[in-house]
This record gives structure tokens, C-alpha cells and sequence, in this order.
């Protein structure tokens, strides 16, 4: 049915899940009560043959088919999902109504009026969420001050009609709600008397300043949760009783009665790099630059000290969104990514127009014919027609051949050439994207190793080695299903904030350490909810600061027992070294604190470390097939090679293909990919593989 892996573990009572709920494709890691490892990977959209692929998995798992699921066999499911990411791509989120303050209607139309493309004669505003507005007479001033009473006397039947023609979710922003939400709660109940199914706040979704992110945040909370509840309520009806937890953007679990939109736009992404940082953190690595490249697109990150770096505020199809997420950058460039050669220009184009997983690649065999990544990989041999690697989906050659003939026609050249455009023009877009994260944030490619997971990503990952000159190149196990692998690695996470506003010079040591402690209370209250005692609480700490007169802040992290130790110098010491890193140049002072924070996050659960490959298993042994690929104008022959009985301290001389159930790896010619003693792959040039062999880590 699938790959499974052995695992040393705590044995179980009950199956454990952990599920990746991706464009193209869902993956699945479970744990049996013997403590097997069974992974499985399905379409996500598939429905002739069933209508939910993560239930559906589940089922399979169990062998339960089209029976009813024995809830009482699971002990928990936790997943990452891009339910609401796709929801807001595709703008088919939920109607909903905007409600804010007299004379700021068009506020959140016109945001901070940014023009990303300077030199477009037309400027085309991105289509707002919201479908109506209604203004209310009321203001607050920035101390408390109530300058117009609230009146809702006229705004009252306006919210009446909406609801009457049907729209049920309302979002109500403002000025400095997050501050002062007196008038905000009034009109929250008001909407609830009415019959608002969907009600979000500014002060409850996001309680912090700057009015435009404030209320783009609440609007996408709105627009998206409704839609996520729906999905929730299906998965929940399905596992009655089960415990069920989410991936949140930040990278940290919740209860799914606590996951909301604005949490959810990263969800999947989020589980890729925690699994990546994990299993690169086992090898010794600790600098890493990560992608994750699948049906659809491809998501870097860049990673120091084995923590990832998180954004404050996050840009998702042209919408503000103000919530904590793992800094993801996305580029359209992924195995379904279509090829096209336009009429006007006649240069070869890939992507960002992806085939998903309806019709699929033109090899998938269910009704697409356009060429795409994944048909110029099948005719390059990456994808070996002939040899069925690991999963049950069989490809077809001659359809990729009959795609990819299609683009060579249109530019004049032979096959070969057209398929390895494809894969090269591929290869620069995701270049383009991790320059974005390292180069252009001041940090040396080389300084770090290279992580490539995901369905698509062993394939390319090597050539990107050679792009970035980042070595090693790391290829986990099971690299097509690490993101689910990422939320059994993660635990339940919350965070409680405040605008601050404060002076680091006119602030104490004692009065920061006593608004943090005010904070912490708050943010483990979540985690008592969910019955996870005090003394299993991880906390630690951010600051937002900048130089006073700035538009923009840096986020700072710390522990209790770095403020203890340095106080409020910790603060302004590690920011101007972030600055300096950033800007080249620090100020000595003028340090404005604008936000403080705590998270509280769960201690991790012992979960034992995947071994893969029968330890004294000779290369020879773990041969599959011979077969040939072409690489820079030239075919070469090579051998493939069973991941799963790959054993430690092995090494694949380049050219070669590694297959496994969930994904292949390509070692090009002139490279070493050597098997690590936690079953990592680390590809290296041939120089380097002798000194990678004798002496891990050091990244």
C-alpha cells in the first residue's frame, strides 16, 4: 500500500496522524500502536474516488475503505492545510461586510498607497474582500478620549439589509479599537443580536496599531474563517471524539476549535521547515537555507542557530495579513507549473499557471495536456518512465513527449533543449527566491547548507546547490511527505502581545520584566485550555523595536534568563546588531519598543528519530535499475538506487537517481550524495565529499 519506514519508538496504544493537506498533493505520516511508520500520499482533489483526501487516507491506513472510521483507534490527528491559502487565492472566501469608523470607509482601498510595479501606466488595485461597508457615527481618540458618542441608530438598519441579502460574516474595525474597544463590542453585539454567524473584531483578531493592517487583518480573519470552520466541521464529524490540532502559520499546533483564518494562510508551508530544521538540526547543521518545492509552488526560508525566522506581517495574494508566520517566500514554480511560449515574444515561459492536480502533469494521464516541470523532468530520465520508483502512480513518457514537442515547435528547437529550458528556466525562479531570503537580507548562500524537500525538490535540488554553491545539499527521508513529518515534530503554540510605545531609555529592567510576566499569564492561558499543565510550558519572549522616527521595526527574541542576566540592554544590544546586519550602520541610542510579547508553546514529546536503510546493505544491493538521463546537452548513464535500503555511510556517486516512495533525487554528474547516520542525503561536489564523510556539521 506504501513505504514503511521502521521506527524506534514509544509504543502506542492508538494510531497517531499527522497530515499534509497541499494543492496537488496530500501526504500522510502515521504511527501505528506497534510503532510502524506508514506513509502514504494521495491527489488532493480527486473526487471520483473520494471526496476528502486526508479522510480518505485515514482510511486507507486503518483498511477500513468505505466503512465507518473506529474513532476509538486514534489517539490524535494533527495537519497543516491550504484551505484557507486557497480560498484566498482564488477569492472564493465568504461574503462579508465592513464596518468601521465615519469617514474611513475607503481607508483599507487605499492602504499605504505602495506601488510595487512604479512604472505600470495602469495601476490595478487589488480586489478588496469585503463586499459592502457601512460607516458608524463614533471616535475614540489615541488616549481613550471619546470625541463622537457611538450612534448606531442609522447604521443599525444598513446592517439589517446586509444580513437580509445574505451576508453573514462582519468584520468591525476602529480608529484604536485595539486600544479602546468599548464602542467595537457594542456593534459586536448589536451584529450577534442580529444573527451574524461570523463576527470579528479589531481588538480580539489583531489588538495592535496602524489602522490599515489592523483592518485588512480582521477583514481576511472574516472572509477566511468561516470557510476553515466548514472544513474543520467536516474532518470533526468524520473523527468524532478525536483529538484534532492545526498548523498555524507561526509554525506552532492549535486546538482546531482555536484555528482561525488569519492563522491559516501558511499552515502547510509552516510544517515543511520545522520538519527540515529538525532533521537537518540531527546532522549537525544549524544554517540552513530551506525549499520546499511541490505541485504548485515552490517556499524558501532562510534558517539560523536551527530556528526559523518569523514575520510579523505577511502578503498573500495581494492581501495585508498581520499574524505571526515562519518568513515564507513563495514563488510560482512547482512540478505542475505549466510551460507556454507566448505569441509576442517567443521566449519560453514557466509557470506561475500550475496544472494542479486536475488535469495534472500531461504524464499523469487524467486529461492535461499541457507540458509542464514534471513532463520536462519524465523526457530529461529524471523521472524514469520504465521504473516504477516507490509510489502506485504510474507515468507516461510519450504523452510528456507529446507536451514538451508542443513548446519545442513553438521556438524552433529540438526536444531535448526545449525540456532542459523548462527545467532550467524552473530552477532560476526558485534561485531568484532563496537570493530573496539570503543574498538580499544581507546573509552568504555559501555560509549555509541547502534543504530540499518536498515532492518536486529532490529533483532539482542539486542543480540549485550548484546556483547557490551552498553545501551540503540535504535531502531528508521521506522528503515528499516532510511537512506532515513537521507537525509531528511541532507542539501546541499561542502568544499574547501589546502595543508598548516606551523609551528603552526611560524603561526599567523591572517594570519590562513585570508587563512580559502580565503577558505570560495570558499566553499559556490557551495551552491550560487544551489541559497541558503550567509546568510543560516552554515561554519565551519578542520585542518589536526601531531607531525613534522610523517607519519600520525589527523583531528581537529572548529568554527570561537573558532579561534577567541583561535587562533592557539585551533589547537594544541585539537590535542594533540586526540592524547593522540588515543597513550596515547602528545608532548608539533613540530605541522606541513598540510591541512586546510572550509565547507559550508545549514541551515536545519524546518522538524517536526515523532509521532508514538495513544497516550492512553494500551498495550494489540497493540497485534498482540502469538507466540514462541528459544533463547540459549530454546523455548519461546511470544507476538507481532503493533509498530504503540505503544504509549509513554509503555513498551515490553522480550521475544517479535515488528512489523512494514519495519523491527522486537526482545526483548529477561530478557529485556525491553520501547517506548520513540519521538517513540524511547530503550531496556534495566530488571535492567535497571525502571531507563531508569524515566530518559532519559544521553550519
Amino acid at each position: 500500500m506504501s513505504a514503511i519506514q521502521k521506527i524506534n519508538i514509544l509504543n502506542k496504544k492508538k494510531w497517531q496522524f499527522w497530515i499534509d493537506r497541499g494543492g496537488t498533493f496530500t501526504d500522510v505520516v502515521a504511527r501505528s500502536p506497534r510503532g510502524d511508520i506508514q506513509t502514504l500520499k494521495l491527489l488532493s482533489d480527486n473526487n471520483l474516488q473520494y471526496e476528502d483526501a486526508a479522510i480518505e487516507a485515514i482510511r486507507r491506513i486503518l483498511g477500513t475503505k468505505n466503512e465507518i472510521i473506529d474513532n476509538s483507534k486514534i489517539e490524535f490527528v494533527k495537519m497543516g492545510t491550504t484551505v484557507a491559502t486557497n480560498a484566498l487565492l482564488e477569492r472564493n472566501g465568504e461574503r462579508t461586510l465592513l464596518v468601521t469608523t465615519k469617514g474611513f470607509k475607503d481607508a483599507l482601498k487605499i492602504g499605504y498607497q505602495a506601488r510595487p510595479r512604479l512604472f505600470d501606466l495602469e495601476v490595478i488595485l487589488p480586489e478588496q474582500l469585503y463586499e459592502k461597508v457601512i460607516e458608524i457615527e463614533e471616535r475614540i481618540s489615541p488616549r481613550g478620549e471619546i470625541l463622537t458618542p457611538l450612534d448606531i441608530s442609522s447604521s443599525y438598519k444598513e446592517m439589517i439589509r446586509a444580513y437580509q441579502d445574505g451576508i453573514t460574516t462582519i468584520a468591525i474595525v476602529t480608529m484604536h479599537g485595539y486600544r479602546y474597544p468599548i464602542h467595537e463590542k457594542k456593534i459586536a453585539t448589536l451584529a450577534e443580536n442580529i444573527g451574524f454567524k461570523q463576527i470579528s473584531t479589531s481588538h480580539q483578531t489583531t489588538p495592535l496599531m496602524k489602522f490599515v493592517s489592523r483592518g485588512d487583518t480582521t477583514v481576511v480573519d472574516a472572509y477566511l474563517s468561516p470557510i476553515l470552520r466548514r472544513y474543520i466541521t467536516k474532518i470533526e464529524n468524520e473523527l468524532e471524539g478525536v483529538p484534532i490540532y492545526f498548523m498555524q502559520s507561526n509554525g506552532g499546533l492549535t486546538n482546531a476549535t482555536h484555528f482561525k483564518g488569519k492563522d491559516a494562510i501558511l499552515s502547510g508551508p509552516a510544517g515543511g521547515i520545522v520538519g527540515a530544521v529538525k532533521t537537518a538540526t540531527l546532522s549537525g547543521y544549524d544554517k540552513l537555507i530551506c525549499f520546499d518545492m511541490g505541485g504548485t509552488s515552490t517556499d524558501v526560508a532562510l534558517i539560523q542557530n536551527s530556528r526559523a525566522r518569523v514575520r510579523r506581517e505577511t502578503i498573500v495574494a495581494d492581501v495585508r495579513v498581520r499574524a505571526p508566520s515562519v518568513d515564507v517566500r513563495t514563488v510560482g514554480a512547482g512540478g505542475g507549473s505549466i510551460a507556454f511560449v507566448p505569441e509576442l515574444t517567443r521566449a519560453l515561459r514557466v509557470g506561475p499557471e500550475s496544472a494542479g492536480a486536475v488535469p495534472g502533469p500531461a504524464c499523469y494521464m487524467k486529461g492535461g495536456v499541457q507540458p509542464t516541470v514534471c513532463d520536462a523532468n519524465v523526457v530529461l530520465g529524471y523521472l524514469p518512465s520504465d521504473v516504477q520508483l516507490g509510489g502506485k502512480m504510474e507515468i507516461n513518457r510519450e504523452a510528456s513527449v507529446a507536451a514538451v514537442q508542443s513548446v519545442a515547435d513553438a521556438m524552433g528547437i529540438d526536444l531535448m533543449a526545449a525540456a532542459e529550458g523548462i527545467i532550467k528556466i524552473a530552477n532560476e525562479s526558485m534561485f531568484g527566491a532563496l537570493r530573496l531570503v539570503s543574498v538580499e537580507q544581507g546573509y552568504d548562500p555559501r555560509d549555509f547548507a541547502l534543504v530540499g524537500f518536498g515532492g518536486a525538490g529532490p529533483l532539482h535540488a542539486n542543480a540549485l546547490g550548484v546556483l547557490t554553491d551552498a553545501w551540503p545539499v540535504i535531502i531528508p527521508p521521506g522528503p515528499g511527505v516532510l511537512c506532515a513529518y513537521g507537525d509531528a515534530t511541532t507542539q501546541v503554540q499561542d502568544e499574547a502581545a501589546r502595543t508598548y510605545l516606551t523609551m528603552a531609555g526611560d524603561l526599567s529592567d523591572a517594570q519590562l520584566t513585570a508587563d512580559l510576566m502580565e503577558l505570560q499569564v495570558r499566553a499559556g492561558d490557551a495551552l491550560l485550555k487544551d489541559s497541558i499543565p503550567a509546568s510543560e510550558h516552554e515561554i519565551s519572549y519578542q520585542a518589536d523595536l526601531r531607531y525613534a522616527g522610523q517607519a519600520f521595526q525589527i523583531t528581537i527574541d529572548f529568554t527570561e534568563a537573558e532579561l534577567k542576566e541583561k535587562g533592557v540592554a539585551l533589547l537594544t544590544g541585539q537590535f542594533d546588531a540586526e540592524h547593522e546586519q540588515l543597513f550596515t550602520f547602528k545608532l548608539d541610542d533613540g530605541h522606541e519598543i513598540l510591541m512586546i510579547r510572550a509565547l507559550a508553546k508545549a514541551k515536545a514529546k519524546a518522538i524517536a528519530e526515523r532509521q532508514i536503510g538495513e544497516t550492512g546493505m553494500r551498495l550494489e544491493e540497493c540497485k534498482i535499475a540502469s538507466s540514462r538521463f541528459y544533463y547540459e546537452g549530454n546523455w548519461y548513464d546511470s544507476t538507481i538506487y532503493d533509498r530504503n535500503k540505503l544504509s549509513t555511510g554509503l555513498e551515490v556517486v553522480g550521475p544517479a537517481i535515488v528512489g523512494e516512495m514519495d519523491s527522486t533525487t537526482i545526483v548529477l554528474p561530478g557529485y556525491v550524495a553520501m547517506v548520513d547516520k540519521v538517513g540524511n542525503l547530503l550531496i556534495n561536489p566530488g571535492a567535497l565529499a571525502t571531507q563531508s564523510s569524515s566530518q559532519q556539521g559544521g553550519k
